[in-house]
C-alpha cells in the first residue's frame, strides 16, 4: 500500500527508471520506488522532471501537488481518466438527484461540525454545546447555513475572538497548506473512481475545479486545525510544512477501525460517491473524532 508523501524542496531531477522515482540533486542519487508513494509535492519551482515520469504517476494514481514561488501549493496533477468506465460514471454523476445531493451534503456537514465540536472539547474551550445545538438544528441541504455559523464560533473559541480566516498570517497560511494537502488527495480518489472533481454536491463555483473534492474533504480539516492549534506556528517554514504533509502518514478512526489518513480518504470518498450512485445514506462513512484516544496512543 502506497503511504509515503514525498516532498522534494530544494534544487533536483526527477525521472522514471524500472518502477522507481529517481531523484537527483547536489547531494546525489536518490530511488524511491512508485509502490510506496502516496502523493508528492514539488514545493520548489526548481525542479525538472520528465512527461515520462508524469505518465508513470497517472497510470498509478499517485497524487502531485507543485507548490508557486512562495512554496504554497498552487496546482495538482491528476489523470484525465481514473477507471475504465469513467464515461458510465460521468452520467451517473450528472444525473445525481438533488434530494440524495442535500441529504449526503446534511451529512456531510453534521460530520464537520461534531469534529468541530469535538476539537473544542480537546482543547477545553468555549462553544462546543452551541455547536452540538447546531447539529440539532440542521436541515437537509443545510438550508439555514449551520455550517456557516459554526464556523464562525469555531475558529473564534479555537484561535480568538479576533481571528478571521481572510486576514494573512501564520495560522491562516498554515490552514491553507493542510488543507490543500487533503483537498489534493481526495480529488486523487475522486479521479481513481472514475468521476469528475468538477461536478460537486453543494460547491458549485465555475471557476473551481475541485467543487467534489472540497464538498468531500469537509469532514477532514478539524484534523488539520488540530495541528496547527498544537504548532500554533509564528511562521510557515520547512519544519511547520513537514508536520502539515505528514498528516497523510497519521491515523484516525473510521468505521470503528484505525487506518491511515490516506486509506481514510479513500474508504471515505467511495463511501459517498456510493452512497449518491445507488441513494442509500447507509453507505456514508465518515471519520470518528475520539480525540483523546488519539492522543494517549500517538495517532495524532
Amino acid at each position: 500500500m502506497s503511504w509515503r508523501v514525498v516532498v522534494i524542496s530544494s534544487i533536483a531531477k526527477l525521472d522514471y527508471k524500472m518502477d522507481y522515482l529517481v531523484v537527483r540533486n547536489s547531494e546525489g542519487t536518490k530511488r524511491i520506488h512508485l509502490s510506496e508513494i502516496s502523493v508528492l509535492m514539488i514545493e520548489s519551482t526548481a525542479v525538472s522532471l520528465t512527461a515520462y515520469l508524469l505518465c508513470e504517476l497517472a497510470k498509478r494514481k499517485i497524487g502531485v501537488i507543485f507548490c508557486d514561488e512562495k512554496r504554497l501549493p498552487m496546482g495538482n496533477f491528476l489523470p484525465i481518466f481514473g477507471s475504465h468506465d469513467t464515461s458510465l460514471k460521468f452520467r451517473r454523476q450528472i444525473k445525481w438527484k438533488s434530494e440524495i445531493k442535500d441529504s449526503v451534503w446534511k451529512e456531510i456537514v453534521k460530520a464537520k461540525i461534531t469534529g468541530q465540536a469535538a476539537i473544542l472539547k480537546n482543547f477545553n474551550k468555549n462553544g462546543a454545546e452551541l455547536l452540538e445545538s447546531y447539529i440539532r438544528e440542521l436541515r437537509s441541504g443545510d438550508d439555514t447555513n449551520r455550517e456557516g455559523h459554526a464556523a464562525k464560533v469555531y475558529f473564534n473559541s479555537l484561535f480568538g475572538t479576533d481571528f478571521s480566516r481572510g486576514e494573512e498570517c501564520s495560522v491562516n497560511a498554515s490552514l491553507n497548506y493542510g488543507y490543500s494537502i487533503i483537498l489534493s488527495s481526495f480529488a486523487r480518489e475522486i479521479v481513481a473512481n472514475g468521476f469528475s472533481t468538477q461536478l460537486g454536491i453543494f460547491h458549485d463555483n465555475i471557476f473551481n475545479e475541485y467543487n467534489l473534492a472540497c464538498d468531500l474533504m469537509e469532514p477532514f480539516r478539524p484534523f488539520v486545525d488540530y495541528i496547527v492549534y498544537k504548532m500554533l506556528p509564528e511562521k510557515l517554514e520547512h519544519d511547520e510544512k513537514m508536520i502539515l504533509a505528514d498528516i497523510l502518514n497519521r491515523k484516525i478512526l473510521i468505521g470503528g477501525k484505525i487506518q491511515y489518513m490516506t486509506n481514510a480518504i479513500k474508504i471515505c470518498t467511495k463511501s459517498v460517491l456510493d452512497s449518491l450512485c445507488e441513494e442509500n445514506m447507509a453507505l456514508l462513512s465518515f471519520p470518528e473524532y475520539e480525540l483523546q484516544i488519539y492522543e494517549n496512543n500517538g495517532f495524532l
